[in-house]
């Protein structure tokens, strides 16, 4: 029996897969994978602390599995990978993690390694179906089959949903794009006001009373005197000593093209929202939907870590089952601080059930 849909017996049956429009940005925005991950995870401090509280969220949540070997394996970490937390964040940035089940000389599982998902390309069958992996390094390239010899799965691919292709999942990055685009011109803008003394520093005006104007010479003379000895943060306050009828025009900018807070504020509203982490714990102001940091860091559990580790680890356990019969990971919520609330009402509620037996009060909390 094949895993993952590939010679099961319903070959006949099987719809052909194909390639979909890629939905990688739009606009001026970055359109590489490469590119985006320098704008939003490399130079965003918001896109990179909230694919942070996810990724880090599901590495770090306590485990169950039907076999500790299989716990060892997901846990262990390989070349300083953390397996689960790379494959979360590959999730998140690309919407694609390529997991390589690597083997000893008896066929045995020995490790598990995260591949860098914009290296990975599938190749597919005649129907559209993958068989192999295509993993390039540079002009070195590796082709990988989906499965070894013994119809165990080699390389899983774990992805997300994408409504416009057959073969590859979609991230996050791309919908986040933009607002990552705008917080960034908007860093690089207070950047420069703050290195122009945050404001337009004034005018230098001619004015001799007969109409006269400088020449060329003396209009760089004074530009290039303006620029070396009192443009910069550096020189700020500096005083200036005019003459030959010039005089110094103050000039300042309005509160509302000196305003890019609130600019920046909601760029970084949406960037949080593409990656499914409340504002609230990204510190930004203006957030009212939770009471407390309490309820917003169990609504990030909720509604992004665990979506994501279910699916992470479905995935493993699916291709490790030609090793591990019935393999099964799943993250203990009995364990998890932020779930104890949730966990506390759910045990006051059951021992007040009057009405059930012990076996049925166990089972409801998940005690065997």
């Amino acid at each position: 029996m094949k895993w993952f849909g590939r010679k099961s017996g319903r070959e006949g049956a099987r719809l052909p897969l194909a390639r979909g429009g890629s939905i990688t940005g739009f606009g001026d925005w970055p359109r590489s994978y490469e590119a985006q991950v320098r704008e939003g995870y490399c130079h965003n401090p918001v896109a990179q602390r909230a694919v942070k509280l996810v990724s880090e969220g599901v590495g770090s949540a306590p485990l169950k599995a039907s076999d500790p070997a299989l716990a060892a394996l997901a846990t262990a970490r390989s070349g300083g990978q953390v397996l689960i937390e790379t494959v979360a964040a590959h999730l998140l940035l690309h919407g694609n993690a390529w997991v390589q089940v690597l083997t000893d000389s008896q066929g045995q599982v020995r490790e598990l390694f995260a591949l860098r998902p914009e290296r990975v390309t599938v190749e597919a069958d005649a129907g559209g179906w993958p068989v192999a992996y295509r993993y390039r390094v540079g002009e070195h390239v590796a082709r990988l089959a989906a499965e070894d010899a013994a119809g165990r799965v080699a390389v899983a691919h774990i992805k997300a949903f994408n409504p416009v292709d057959d073969h590859y999942g979609l991230g996050c990055l791309g919908a986040a794009a933009g607002a990552v685009a705008i917080h960034n011109a908007a860093t690089r803008w207070n950047k420069a006001l703050l290195d122009n003394a945050a404001r337009p520093s004034g005018a230098l005006v001619y004015d001799v009373g007969d109409g006269g104007a400088l020449s060329a010479d003396q209009f760089a003379r004074v530009k290039n005197e303006l620029e070396a000895g009192f443009a910069g943060a550096a020189n700020a306050g500096r005083p200036m000593l005019l003459e030959g009828g010039l005089k110094w025009q103050a000039m300042s900018m309005t509160p509302a093209d000196m305003d890019f807070v609130g600019l920046k504020a909601a760029a970084a509203r949406e960037i949080a929202l593409a990656f499914g982490v409340p504002p609230m714990l990204m510190g930004l102001p203006g957030d009212t939907a939770f009471a407390n940091y309490r309820e917003a860091n169990r609504a990030l559990w909720r509604l992004a870590i665990l979506p994501v580790a279910d699916t992470i680890l479905a995935g493993i356990s699916q291709a490790l089952r030609g090793w591990f019969a019935d393999a099964s990971l799943a993250i203990d919520l009995d364990r998890v601080p932020a779930l104890a609330e949730d966990r506390a009402l759910l045990w006051g509620q059951v021992s007040a059930a009057d009405f059930l037996s012990d076996d049925e009060k166990r089972a409801m909390v998940g005690i065997a």
